[in-house]
Order: structure tokens, then C-alpha cells, then sequence
């Protein structure tokens, strides 16, 4: 099944707000979406928590303020909670939703391996023959 985006109203849910800007909310998404898909490509039907999680970085704090004061009452947001962009959690979560991550194991052998020795078989050597210790069969 194919990746679904989220929508705008999906995008108020996870943020909690009554309304949202459904053009800003859209454009935000498929923003999230592109840059998603800079780390895993297609994605995975399960990323949606992660494109979410991107757009409503941006949705609620555009700017990348860190410290706002206004009148009495100041804020100061973390470091880099502003703007569009994925943290290493993001990248990680995307990688691990498309199965990527983790050991894994490469099997060089073509399908159409034949087990049987590849070399000529010479009946002339081994059992049937005398064999000195030291020199073989002879």
C-alpha cells in the first residue's frame, strides 16, 4: 500500500488547536514529505507520526524563536524547535519503520547455484587406489 500523507485537519488533531491555516497546514506537509523521503524512499505507510512531527514543528514556532518575552511572562523554547527540519530520532524512526537499521545478512550465491563440484572429476584419484603416507594415492 501506498503512502498516504496526512491532512491539514490530521495536522490540528496532533497539535490540539480548534482551527488551523488548511493552505499553510497543506504546504507544511508536503514539505515534511519531501524531506521525509530524502531519508527513506517510498516511505512507509506508518510514517505519517513522522511527517507529523515535522510539520508541527513549523506549524507552531516558524520562526525558531528560542526566548520570547512579552510584558511580564517570558518563554524560552529548546534550541532548534523552530523551522522544518528532522532530528536524528526522526531519521532513525524512518529508517526503522522501512526496515532498515540493525544487522543484516548478504547471500552472494546466484539462484541458479548447482551444488555439484564445478571442477572435473578425476576417477583415476582416492579409493580404489594405494595409498603411501607421505606421497597420496598412487
Amino acid at each position: 500500500m501506498a503512502f498516504i500523507p496526512p491532512t491539514a485537519e490530521q495536522l490540528a488533531l496532533y497539535l490540539g488547536l480548534p482551527e488551523i491555516d488548511g493552505n499553510r497546514a497543506d504546504l507544511l506537509i508536503e514539505q515534511a514529505v519531501a524531506l521525509s523521503q530524502s531519508v527513506v524512499k517510498p516511505l512507509p505507510d506508518e510514517a505519517t507520526a513522522v511527517v507529523l512531527s515535522v510539520a508541527g514543528r513549523a506549524y507552531v514556532n516558524p520562526q525558531q524563536v528560542s526566548y520570547e518575552t512579552i510584558g511580564p511572562m517570558s518563554v524560552q523554547r529548546p534550541t532548534g524547535s523552530g523551522g522544518l527540519y528532522l532530528t536524528k530520532a526522526d531519521k532513525a524512526a524512518l529508517k526503522a519503520l522501512a526496515g532498515r537499521g540493525g544487522a543484516f545478512t548478504v547471500d552472494p550465491t546466484p539462484e541458479s547455484a548447482d551444488p555439484s563440484p564445478s571442477w572435473p572429476v578425476d576417477d583415476t584419484y582416492g579409493e580404489g587406489l594405494e595409498y603411501e603416507p607421505g606421497w597420496g594415492w598412487v
